[in-house]
């Protein structure tokens, strides 16, 4: 017998148990057929089909069997000895199990639609059906004012009039009613999708409130949205949560993800950690990738949660596959991370955003012809930020102006957009040739990057992986990031060279000092992998962390700071809360700025203790300024008891970390008091110098410290003497001789008779007057007795 033998035997026993599946399918099909009475040859057929899987429109049938032999011959050759053991062990109950979860699967049929009254109930129905000489392959409404769906029981309704409904009457008011509420849904979201004006966009939230009163998912998460942010309708925290709950009985992620969000926050709901993990959780399950991010957020930074950088990096990884999906070639939106703690506490320095005036300035310029004017309006378009709108079609036009007169970056960058395609401009890769090759010809880095991508995808030009890797390396020569990104790429995936992990690391990192997103992205699954690198979960994390935050849900960064801006820190507060779930840390710090601020949303005891939550998270994140919040919050009290060794600590930290002014200042301050810290008036004068030379701003403030401890130093050494004991120890017979007194008492006098004689010489250098009477000045007559001139 052996191996072999033992082998064949498994295989007629499983060639058994496959005719006995078939034999029992092919019963229940025929059972089903003499139930239906009326199927054609060709409608067996079918029917026999149905105890089949059909797989991207292939039939496989359930069993499965003839792909397991197979797979058992091959291993037969190829596997080595101990799986050949392996495999003679397996029993023959095993291939009972398997054989029977196969037959479960293979009596799993399709149901069968059953007519609702009419003339044929409790019949099947059959499809297709002929009505009116034309066939149905699905219930329809045709031929009924009522518009209630029904089927045909037979194939020829007009020969037969065997008919019955597919729903019944609740269900058919049901569907309409559904059907109705997603006519009102689309007709809000077509007027909120092609209209920018606020006025219209308010139009669009009222047909999405009416739908969402008929109970239509999507638009009870629009409007439930709406009223958690503000967002065209008025903010309330108790409906939208209301909202949400509705949503999370329904099974609705978004509204899972946000009721989690409003446990997080305490907004609307006491606070639980708890309940918002679970919400979080079932969220993510639902593939909500907000809440995977928030996920990932909670596991690297442990909160509610013990800390684990390898499901933080399973959530993060997820979520930045998605954005770097939707990554085009002319890039991704612009993230705009304004802090308001530093637009306050430094209003001249530049938050990125562009004044109005400036840019009607541009506007006039390239009005004018100006061509530098033109492809710097036209990037800003193109890419959205510094506070203008994303705008294809002014990009196309400004860019068009200065191709026109001759700019290679113009011609690059209008290749780009006939390259990507959009509603503006349509996909064209030969016009995107035409300009890449002309701003190539010209050394514009972004034309030869243009120019690579088209050789190495055939767009336009058949596929050349020397002239690709040829253009890529000219544009990297020169700093353009998507031609270190693609050279990157080529070395790391061995296209057109050698595989070189090194050089792909290389210039992947170059393209990352660049901004580049999918760089970040690149070497984040690099670190995650350990490939060319040591692996290194944390910088994996980091990486692809950054590459998430660059989702389209940052556009809301720009939105609450925009409600700041418009007096709604309501608005804004619940937005920066939302986006400090997510990790980012400029939302952290500004939630916690407008908290400190005694936002009205907030019960007015909780607002410090909040804020002190998220200065806290954001100077985790290394936020320096966050971190010299939480030394004052200690220092003073806010939120929590005063307590001066926490401040200590937090001070040190951002004078170390950081080398922060403010902290080293605040240092030579509590040593000078002797706050948390023994007093030492020397390590405080340290301090005071250190925070000068840190920041010239610290100088002045610092100058008067140092004159106040030069007084509280010289008093306090006063103090600590004793000036009779001086004097009692000075011999002054030995000091300036024994007749010392006589001296003394010749340098008074000579002292007084200076004096005196400077006191005379200064009374006689006083002038007298001529008489004793005063002289009266002579008064000028009236002007109407003036002699004539």
């Amino acid at each position: 017998m052996g191996r072999r033998a033992r082998l064949g035997l498994l295989l007629c026993l499983a060639a058994l148990w496959a005719g006995a599946l078939a034999a029992a399918d092919e019963e229940g099909n025929q059972d089903e057929s003499l139930e239906s009475k009326t199927l054609s040859a060709e409608d067996q057929v079918k029917d026999h089909s149905t105890g089949t899987r059909v797989v991207a429109g292939q039939i496989f049938l359930d069993s499965g069997k003839s792909d397991s032999q197979a797979e058992d011959e091959e291993n037969i050759h190829s596997q080595d000895e101990e799986k050949e053991n392996s495999l003679e062990e397996l029993n023959s109950l095993e291939m009972s199990n398997l054989l029977n979860k196969d037959l479960e699967e293979a009596e799993i049929q399709t149901p069968v639609l059953t007519a609702i009254g009419g003339t044929a109930d409790g019949e099947p129905c059959r499809f297709p059906f002929l009505f009116m000489e034309k066939e149905y392959a699905e219930c329809t409404a045709d031929g009924r004012e009522d518009g209630r769906l029904w089927c045909a029981t037979t194939y020829d309704y007009k020969k037969d009039q065997k008919w019955g409904f597919c729903e019944t009457e609740e269900q058919s008011n049901k569907r309409r009613q559904m059907q109705e509420a997603e006519d009102v849904y689309q007709t809000g979201m077509k007027i909120l999708n092609e209209s920018s004006k606020k006025a219209q966009k308010k139009e669009a939230y009222q047909y999405l409130l009416k739908a969402a009163d008929m109970n239509h998912t999507k638009a009870m998460e629009k409007v439930s949205y709406a009223l958690l942010f503000g967002d065209y309708l008025k903010q309330n925290i108790q409906s939208s949560k209301e909202l949400f709950e509705k949503l999370t009985e329904e099974g609705s992620p978004k509204g899972q993800m946000a009721l989690g969000f409003l446990y997080a926050s305490g907004l609307g709901v006491n606070s639980s950690q708890a309940k918002a993990l679970v919400y979080y959780t079932f969220g993510a399950l639902g593939g909500n990738l907000i809440a995977h991010m928030i996920l990932g957020y909670r596991y690297w930074a442990g909160i509610g949660v013990l800390q684990s950088c390898e499901s933080a990096l399973t959530h993060y990884r997820l979520v930045a596959n998605h954005v770097a999906s939707d990554i085009s070639l002319t890039g991704g939106t612009v993230v705009q991370r304004i802090r308001l703690a530093d637009e306050v506490e430094n209003p001249g320095m530049a938050s990125g955003m562009l004044e109005e005036d400036l840019i009607q300035y541009y506007q006039f310029l390239a009005e004018k012809g100006d061509v530098q004017a033109q492809v710097g309006l036209g990037q800003l378009h193109l890419h959205g930020g510094r506070g203008v709108e994303q705008n294809h079609q002014r990009a196309f036009e400004y860019f068009n102006q200065a191709a026109n007169a001759g700019n290679s970056h113009a011609m690059a960058f209008l290749g780009k957009m006939y390259s990507e395609g959009s509603d503006v401009v349509p996909q064209s890769n030969e016009t995107a040739l035409h300009y890449f090759k002309k701003a190539a010809e010209m050394g514009n880095p972004v034309g030869q990057s243009g120019l690579g991508m088209a050789y190495l995808y055939g767009r336009g030009v058949p596929v050349n992986y020397e002239l690709a890797l040829k253009y890529f390396q000219k544009a990297a020569e020169q700093g353009w990031v998507d031609g270190q990104l693609q050279l990157g790429s080529m070395y790391y995936n061995g296209i057109g060279v050698k595989r070189d992990y090194k050089q792909a690391l290389k210039y992947f990192n170059l393209a990352s000092q660049g901004g580049h997103i999918l760089a970040f992205y690149n070497l984040a699954q690099m670190h995650a992998t350990g490939t060319g690198v040591m692996r290194s979960c944390h910088t994996a994390v980091e990486l692809f962390k950054n590459v998430c935050e660059r989702g389209r849900w940052s556009e809301r960064l720009m939105t609450a700071y925009n409600s700041y801006k418009d007096g709604d820190s309501n608005s804004a507060v619940v937005q920066y809360l939302l986006l400090a779930e997510q990790g980012y840390e400029v939302a952290q710090s500004n939630a916690a700025f407008i908290l400190d601020q005694k936002a009205s949303i907030v019960g007015e005891n909780e607002t410090y203790p909040r804020a002190l939550l998220h200065w806290n998270r954001a100077a985790s994140q290394g936020y320096t300024v966050a971190r010299i919040k939480l030394g004052d919050y200690h220092f003073y009290g806010f939120g929590t008891d005063v307590d001066y060794e926490t401040a200590f600590i937090h001070y040190r930290l951002a004078s170390e970390q950081q080398h922060s002014a403010q902290a080293m200042f605040n240092l030579g301050y509590m040593h000078e008091k002797g706050l948390g810290i023994k007093q030492d008036i020397h390590l405080a004068k340290r301090f005071y110098d250190m925070a000068a030379e840190a920041s010239p701003d610290a100088q002045v403030p610092v100058f008067l410290a140092l004159c106040k401890l030069g007084v509280i130093y010289s008093l306090q050494y006063v103090r600590e003497i004793n000036i009779r004991e001086l004097f009692s120890h000075i011999d002054m017979d030995q000091l300036l001789g024994p007749e010392w007194d006589l001296y003394l008492m010749t340098i008074i006098a000579l002292l007084l008779g200076t004096i005196i004689a400077y006191r005379q010489r200064q009374h006689q250098a006083i002038p007298r007057p001529a008489g004793l009477r005063p002289a009266v000045p002579q008064q000028e007559p009236p002007p109407e007795h003036q002699p004539p001139q």
